[in-house]
């Protein structure tokens, strides 16, 4: 009865864990789209462009809601609220970070082409695996380190014809700024990731999925608070009407494209702590790493950017690096589960030598 209930929960877990990979996917795909598209068509506004990227958390309250519901038909003592003051504090700095991760790469955004960026944004990976090993004390296996190196290969090779994909008109000066605006934010944002893991970590309170997403609420409305200062000081918000009437596509396609960018940036960090939760840091970083040439890709399909041989076996590596991934994970879980049934036989072995008088 035990093995059953312990193989449904591993069952949910993986269940949930697919759920977040692929709201994950959708985000890290559609959200530097269309922040990309807001920017080619005419849009000029940074802070509210990077804005946009946590500006969605009101949709959180919905699934929270539900939950509470649930739990006050169970229970009248249900709290609406679970998190603690130590929760909360840790994760209003977390989101206060995200909020000045989000200017970085809104800006970047401006001045670069998404297939830039996705080599830059490659680099986090490294910083993610370098402060979950100083922070939570990631275990890397062989096929980890393997997965690691091969992500970092195909982002170097990426590389390789960067300026290529420079705008035409750009300034060297714009171009660079740029770039390290870009590569700062991906070592900010590699290290949130295992900062968010430690948070959970040192939570000192039952962590639930429900938990998760207050904690996600939390940031990401300290992330928005961050950059509404930013827009009150740029004056962002009375420009908005002007800037929409004067959008390329249209003014209702200009209210489109921001509403489109906040939901699919708030898939993407649902998507991200959500894998955190399941499962590590380190997963979180390596499935964006993966979605990268595919966000490239799309951008070839839809913004008609070069696309050269190197980016192809980028995409080749990356999918090789993921499956070396979920490869040492499975053999793992295994070893994790064969260790687990000898110590029962060896357990009941003992009780059938030894019975209770």
């Amino acid at each position: 009865m035990e093995e059953q209930t312990t193989a449904a929960a591993a069952a949910m877990k993986r269940t949930f864990l697919i759920i977040n990979c692929i709201m994950l996917a959708v985000g890290n795909c559609g959200g530097p789209l269309t922040m990309r598209l807001y920017f080619l068509r005419g849009g000029k506004r940074i802070w509210f462009s990077s804005w946009l990227e946590t500006g969605g958390w009101p949709i959180i309250l919905l699934p929270l809601l539900f939950s509470y519901t649930r739990r006050r038909s169970t229970s009248t003592n249900a709290k609406p609220i679970l998190m603690k003051p130590r929760v909360f504090f840790a994760a209003a700095v977390i989101g206060t970070l995200t909020g000045l991760d989000d200017y970085l790469y809104a800006c970047g955004v401006e001045k670069l082409p998404v297939s830039t960026i996705a080599l830059i944004v490659a680099t986090q990976l490294a910083f993610t695996a370098a402060f979950a090993f100083v922070l939570v004390k990631q275990k890397f296996t062989a096929y980890s380190i393997n997965a690691v190196v091969l992500l970092t290969v195909g982002a170097v090779i990426l590389g390789l014809h960067t300026n290529g994909d420079r705008p035409a008109g750009e300034s060297n000066k714009e171009y660079w700024l740029g770039f390290f605006l870009i590569a700062a934010a991906a070592a900010l944002y590699g290290f949130i990731l295992p900062l968010t893991e430690l948070m959970y970590k040192k939570a000192k309170q039952v962590l639930t999925y429900t938990l998760v997403m207050e904690i996600q609420l939390v940031m990401c409305f300290f992330a928005t608070a961050f950059c509404t200062v930013g827009m009150i000081i740029n004056n962002d918000f009375q420009a908005i009407s002007r800037e929409a009437k004067e959008y390329e596509l249209g003014e209702a396609k200009y209210y489109l494209v921001a509403v489109g960018s906040a939901i699919f940036w708030q898939c993407f960090f649902m998507g991200a702590i959500g894998v955190i939760f399941y499962s590590s840091a380190l997963l979180s970083a390596i499935i964006i790493k993966v979605l990268l040439p595919v966000t490239e890709v799309l951008a070839v399909i839809f913004y008609h950017e070069k696309f050269q041989a190197e980016k192809g076996i980028s995409m080749f590596l990356a999918l090789w690096g993921f499956i070396s991934y979920f490869f040492g994970e499975i053999k793992h879980n295994k070893k994790n589960k064969d260790n687990l049934n000898d110590d029962q036989s060896s357990e009941g072995q003992l009780a059938h030598q030894n019975p209770i008088p």
